[in-house]
């Protein structure tokens, strides 16, 4: 199903994919919910396996191209106004989604890779900063309850209290070999939330930065598209045969359904 999501304050509409709602009859108790909002430049569809092991658990899963910020159109690429977009993106596709789905408000959780992983820590309270040092409008959403990062670009939180107000369950995936967000972004984010006990952090071993991205067809698979491209000895193939379901399980656990 297709939802058409209205930003009156940008002037511009954009389309929203939500997956696994039951077409013949309502579910007899609210569903959770994941957001997915996708790296720089990049495409939600391109997360295919990980929104399906979602849907196959009861999720539904709404996600969408970052409007400015996507494979078609990048424009908006390296600006201060895409970094205030995409956080108001996400709480925008929240608000269309609750406005037409019986959505379970206690298990509502963003997933985000990369730039995506920012986005996600802007909903959840982090007062960011764009590299030229400007303050990125505050687009805390309370409705999300978790997160889950991979490979997140953090260093707009570097400055002190950045990520005091994220105080909610995270799991935190970083790729062992991920030259584009090494691994001291995943320690801003640990020192820098309200509570790090609620960060689950998991190193995937042999991992690069695209990793947690789809497979792609080995007609794709080639240098020259570093999104295909792994680590050498990676098997990105088996990783997709497990990661999903790992973090189907940490949601499940993080934000358990109601008694």
């Amino acid at each position: 199903m297709y939802i058409d999501v209205v930003d009156a304050a940008g002037g511009l509409r954009f389309p929203a994919e939500v997956m696994g709602w039951p077409t013949e009859a309502a579910p007899a108790a609210p569903v959770p919910l994941a957001v997915l909002s996708h790296g720089n430049g990049g495409s939600y569809q391109i997360y295919r396996a990980l929104c399906q092991a979602l849907v196959a658990a009861g999720w539904v899963v709404a996600a969408f191209d970052h409007p400015g910020n996507n494979r078609k159109d990048d424009r908006l690429k390296g600006t201060l106004q895409n970094l205030e977009d995409r956080p108001r993106h996400v709480g925008l596709v929240i608000s269309e989604v609750l406005a037409r789905l019986p959505i379970d408000t206690d298990r509502i959780a963003v997933i985000g890779h990369s730039l995506g992983a920012y986005t996600a820590l802007a909903v959840a309270g982090g007062q960011a900063h764009a590299r030229s040092g400007e303050a990125v409008a505050p687009a805390h959403d309370p409705r999300v309850k978790a997160l889950v990062l991979l490979a997140p670009a953090a260093f707009f939180f570097v400055a002190p209290d950045a990520l005091r107000a994220v105080d909610l369950p995270i799991l935190l995936m970083e790729a062992e070999h991920d030259d584009i967000t090494p691994l001291s972004q995943g320690e801003i984010i640990r020192h820098g939330v309200a509570d790090a006990r609620r960060v689950d952090s998991r190193l995937v071993p042999g991992a690069g930065h695209f990793s947690f991205i789809t497979p792609f067809p080995k007609a794709l698979v080639k240098p020259a598209f570093p999104p295909s491209q792994d680590p050498p000895g990676f098997d990105r193939e088996a990783f997709h045969r497990r990661y999903p379901q790992d973090i189907v399980a940490w949601l499940n656990q993080a934000l358990p359904p109601s008694a």
